[in-house]
């Protein structure tokens, strides 16, 4: 349904045969998918083409750098296939499988094939969520869920629809962007939708627009079908460099995004996963990018908060001075640093925590609030 998928680079003939061959080398460590409506959208004279980033490997992926899981998700697994890393939400992997492989995934470990985090049988999972009741909120993600057929993800949403402490279902999901065609001829998934996103009870879609470039007309379509159907929908993506670390992409993106109905929800610090070196754009400079962009948007499009996905929780960025910058845990693994804030001294080279905490550490929390504001 959709598109054809392509897993073999050679098969791409808008690639020189030399740079195919050089491409195979990356692909002895990291997984190509794409299909032939995402590869429509390169524009193959434009050596910096940001949808050719996104989807098409590069030699510079085998830099020594980073780890292949940076957030630590090991630990937080409960069940084969779930995590649990915050009291309300359960995270479920329901698949190992993506419309394509972004370049710069944070999980492309999943994709190896000796991995095991990826379970087919989500029995256990279902089971933990059944047994804490105070989870309400479970994120389907992977892989994509909705590579999934229909008749599996109906599966799925309707036994976490029997567990009446769960409020929330979200599915994490980029096909709206890589194949939105699917979700346009599948009238089973509106169904579904349709009768599992309750008045009381709704599902979420978090999306993946990078570029607005994926803004295409079929995308507008696929995003207003879930939204007929019932569905919210809120897009999520990473800060990167060459693809959208520029105040007018970031401030096209956020606009268009809020025109078809979509509140941009997170923008992601690129976190520090092996082949992601050539992607990472430090914390302060994102920081500056995406404020200069939000000051050209409306209201309703620069909701989205600037965060990273630490392995200590969801840190939000929220202010820098000449001398320090400021963060906040949005959500935290160990209750005591729930909320907590945080100033560092200013570091326009650091990409991650760890790097902020190598300078020293923050100042205590009663002393932060005063200092911020003498410094503002």
């Amino acid at each position: 349904m959709g598109a054809k998928y392509i897993t073999k680079i050679g098969k791409i003939s808008e690639i020189p045969e030399q740079e195919r061959k050089r491409l195979e080398e990356v692909l002895k460590h990291f997984s190509f998918r794409a299909n032939d409506y995402y590869l429509s959208l390169i524009n193959w004279n434009d050596p910096d083409d940001p949808i050719r980033k996104i989807i098409i490997p590069d030699i510079r992926e085998l830099q020594d750098w980073g780890e292949l899981d940076a957030s630590n998700e090991a630990a937080n697994y409960v069940a084969p296939g779930c995590q649990h890393k915050y009291p309300r939400t359960v995270v479920i992997l329901v698949n190992e499988v993506c419309g394509g492989y972004c370049r710069f995934c944070f999980r492309k470990r999943i994709f190896h094939e000796d991995n095991d985090e990826f379970s087919r049988d989500i029995s256990g999972a279902l089971d933990y969520v059944r047994e804490n009741p105070q989870i309400s909120n479970v994120l389907l993600t992977g892989g994509d869920p909705l590579v999934l057929s229909s008749r599996k993800i109906g599966k799925i949403i309707g036994a976490i629809r029997k567990i009446e402490h769960v409020k929330i279902i979200r599915i994490g999901t980029k096909i709206p962007a890589f194949n939105p065609v699917k979700i346009i001829e599948d009238r089973h998934l509106r169904d579904i939708i349709s009768q599992y996103s309750t008045t009381k009870r709704r599902i979420y879609f978090m999306v993946q627009f990078n570029h607005p470039r994926e803004l295409t007309d079929e995308a507008a379509q696929a995003v207003d079908i879930l939204l007929k159907a019932g569905a919210q929908v809120a897009n999520q993506t990473p800060i990167l460099r060459g693809i959208n670390d520029d105040p007018e992409v970031l401030a096209e993106l956020m606009s268009k995004l809020s025109h078809i109905g979509i509140p941009p929800y997170y923008f992601f610090q690129c976190r520090p996963t092996a082949g992601n070196r050539i992607f990472a754009v430090p914390v302060v400079e994102a920081y500056i990018k995406l404020e200069k962009a939000k000051r050209t948007v409306s209201g309703l499009a620069k909701r989205a908060k600037y965060v990273m996905s630490h392995a200590t929780g969801k840190i939000e960025i929220v202010g820098l001075t000449d001398k320090r910058i400021y963060l906040k845990y949005h959500r935290a693994r160990d209750p005591r640093d729930e909320s907590r804030f945080m100033a560092f001294a200013r570091d326009d080279s650091a990409y991650w925590l760890d790097d902020l905490r190598k300078i020293g550490h923050p100042v205590k929390d009663h002393t932060i609030l005063r200092q911020h504001r003498a410094e503002l």
